[in-house]
């Protein structure tokens, strides 16, 4: 069954439009060979059974046709001609609730991910230019990033970028209401505290679910 066929959400925003949630991937490997694909599955699963009428997307993004900003790009981000980073944008700041799923890569986050948010962060659409400055346009949302690592990073800010970006560049969008649940040590610990850790995290997952 496609997550997208899903009947609408049965909760409302304040026009009485539908909510809506987008389950971000961005690990080119299955659920088998990828531990943060394993928890978007399992907040996914939790997520449409504590609302089982909910309305939900997911964007692979390694399947999602995007690749960096080239000069044509900009250049018609610039001149307010359609192109698809508008509409891509527009898909983004049209729902209310996003879930982020990625691996830490080099300290940061996947190539694909820093791609993504070149095409939503769209001035107009997802935050404006003021003579005060930037003001995020999204200030409505919610969002939750699920983070594996090879390591341990949550004691150790200076190395965890990519949490610090993801969390610094929603809150530019107006999107303040941010968790992270990291799943730490994958490559670090013998298979059996990895699994320990694996259930740990999965509580706080579907804890997280519940009340999303």
């Amino acid at each position: 069954m496609k997550l997208s066929a899903l009947n609408p959400f049965k909760k409302k925003t304040q026009s009485g439009e539908k909510m809506k949630t987008l389950i971000i991937t961005a690990h080119p490997f299955g659920e088998e060979g990828s531990s943060s694909r394993r928890m978007a599955a399992k907040f996914t699963a939790e997520y449409i059974k504590a609302n089982p009428e909910a309305e939900v997307k997911e964007i692979d993004l390694y399947n999602y046709n995007i690749d960096f900003l080239n000069a044509d790009d900009i250049a018609k981000m610039f001149s307010g001609q359609d192109n698809k980073a508008l509409e891509i944008a527009k898909e983004f700041a049209a729902a209310d609730r996003y879930v982020f799923a990625s691996p830490m890569w080099n300290l940061s986050i996947p190539a694909i991910l820093k791609a993504y948010i070149d095409y939503i962060s769209y001035a107009g659409v997802t935050f404006k230019y003021t003579e005060n400055g930037p003001v995020g346009l999204l200030s409505d949302k919610k969002a939750l990033y699920l983070l594996s690592t090879g390591g341990f990073y949550s004691e150790a800010p200076a190395y965890n970028m990519g949490k610090t970006y993801l969390e610094g560049i929603l809150n530019f969008y107006g999107i303040t209401d941010v968790e992270t649940i990291m799943l730490e040590g994958t490559n670090s610990l013998p298979a059996e505290e990895v699994a320990k850790n694996v259930e740990t995290v999965n509580a706080q997952i579907t804890e997280a679910a519940q009340k999303f």
